[in-house]
């Protein structure tokens, strides 16, 4: 470990870099498991995000480029041909760019092949297995200053080198395989069917009239989501307000209980945030922000903000689940849960997950979703563990019947699904949100806050989903 920090500083050094901190959590030994001291380092390089490059393979047809830096006899980088390789990426106009390491080349054209399902002819007499530390792989439609071109992408799923053909599927396969028993990436897939929800209701306006309704955000300890949601609000119009939640003390607690019982009483919208509240403990999510919503003080700003002055509540992933453990979704009231009542439960591969799904407009009954129809694909960013939604049959006729099923997860058809490619968390009848009977409180799993010019790219589809447009032009 005191080498591999040696090692940590030169590269910092050379290149002129601040260290950033970091915390040695792989080290120690607990019952009978022993773990050996291991350095773990990360780099940061901030920058314009119009500078960012993924790494996945972009269009058919272009170059592919290997570029290595010359190393020393200890195998350390020379810093400063590796300064001039970085000037010249960042100038040149490329289309993905790939670090590669002990893998090699093989593996680096696998990875950047993946994303997007296209294939590479290559054609080049240089080692592809040989570990390629501090090498770059690039793909351009012109050719790069120091670089080999090795070859060209191609529309065929498959990786060519001279007469021998790898499919990709087959590739991924054998990637992802050998933890697939440990962290699987589905589950058995589900015997059941996914009905289709439509419900389709004229839009509301509040009674409550303002150009730039205000929206508290309270952050809990936990919370992640705060700035995503404030800022996605501010861009629409509305005054967002962040007020943390503070519980070092009883007193803080106490002081902080009353300023967001205020705080909701002067805003027309309260927003609750994703992240994992106190940890997602003690068993199970929510619970804390649940415990919150609860106190007598809260409570009755809340059902203030929702009986008397036609306000708006939305909660997000982490939010969600404090709405629907308070009952805010889908009773439209605080009430305490019941055995049997629609809940939010543990993702079926049993752990988190952390990726894009497509969701489907079911009612258009919440002023959240006033600038949809029924119909109306979005591609939504996911990041939970207790994502699946589950209630018993009577539960769901209601649900269906008042058009509170808001959202559901579907196939790249449009189709409502239970297979787990599209149901990341095999909620029932692919349920992905859901609003109380009024419709003025919305709760769903996905991260519609997470959006943006720069953001998700290389993700096909809709990605803007006018949640937080609608919830503001409700005032107007």
């Amino acid at each position: 470990p005191f080498a591999a920090l040696l090692g940590a500083f030169k590269a910092q050094h050379e290149l002129r870099l601040v260290a950033i901190g970091g915390k040695d959590s792989m080290s120690g030994t607990f019952n009978d498991i022993d773990v050996p001291p291991t350095l773990v380092s990360f780099a940061l390089a901030p920058g314009d995000t119009k500078h960012v490059v993924s790494p996945e393979f972009k269009e058919v047809g272009s170059l592919i480029s290997f570029i290595e830096v010359p190393r020393d006899e200890n195998q350390l980088p020379n810093f400063g041909t590796l300064k001039e390789i970085a000037a010249t990426l960042h100038g040149a106009n490329i289309l993905a760019a790939h670090t590669l390491d002990h893998g090699g080349i093989a593996t680096g054209l696998s990875k950047m092949a993946f994303g997007n399902g296209i294939g590479a002819n290559i054609k080049t007499d240089i080692n592809l297995h040989q570990e390629r530390f501090l090498s770059f792989l690039i793909e351009s439609k012109e050719e790069i200053d120091g670089g080999i071109v090795i070859g060209r992408t191609q529309i065929e799923p498959t990786i060519q080198v001279g007469s021998e053909t790898l499919k990709l599927g087959e590739l991924y396969d054998a990637w992802t395989s050998p933890l697939a028993e440990i962290y699987p990436e589905t589950e058995d897939p589900s015997t059941s069917e996914a009905d289709t929800f439509t419900s389709t209701f004229e839009s509301k306006r509040s009674t409550t009239k303002t150009k730039n309704p205000k929206v508290i955000i309270p952050a809990f300890p936990g919370t992640n989501s705060e700035y995503d949601s404030a800022k996605a609000f501010g861009e629409v119009g509305a005054q967002a307000e962040i007020q943390v939640f503070r519980n070092l003390t009883p007193q803080a607690v106490e002081e902080s209980l009353s300023n967001l019982a205020k705080s909701i009483r002067k805003s027309q919208i309260l927003m609750l945030p994703g992240g994992f509240s106190a940890g997602d403990e003690p068993a199970g999510s929510g619970k804390f922000i649940a415990t919150i919503l609860r106190s007598p003080e809260v409570a009755d700003a809340v059902m203030d903000l929702l009986k008397n002055r036609d306000g708006l509540i939305l909660g997000i992933c982490n939010g969600f689940q404090a709405l629907i453990k308070t009952g805010l979704v889908p009773y439209g009231e605080i009430r305490e849960p019941q055995p049997g009542d629609p809940t939010l439960t543990f993702n079926d591969i049993g752990r988190h997950i952390a990726r894009y799904a497509t969701t489907r407009i079911s009612s258009t009954q919440s002023p959240w979703l006033a600038d949809t129809q029924v119909g109306d694909l979005h591609n939504i960013p996911f990041s939970h563990g207790e994502g699946k939604f589950y209630a018993n049959k009577e539960d769901l006729r209601n649900l269906a019947a008042t058009g509170q099923i808001a959202t559901q997860y579907t196939d790249l058809n449009g189709q409502p699904t239970m297979a787990p490619d599209f149901n990341p968390n095999g909620s029932i009848h692919a349920i992905e949100g859901i609003s109380s009977p009024c419709g003025r409180v919305l709760g769903k799993m996905g991260h519609t806050e997470r959006q943006g010019p720069d953001v998700g790219q290389n993700i096909s589809g809709n990605l803007y989903q006018p949640l937080f447009r609608a919830g503001v032009k409700y005032f107007s």
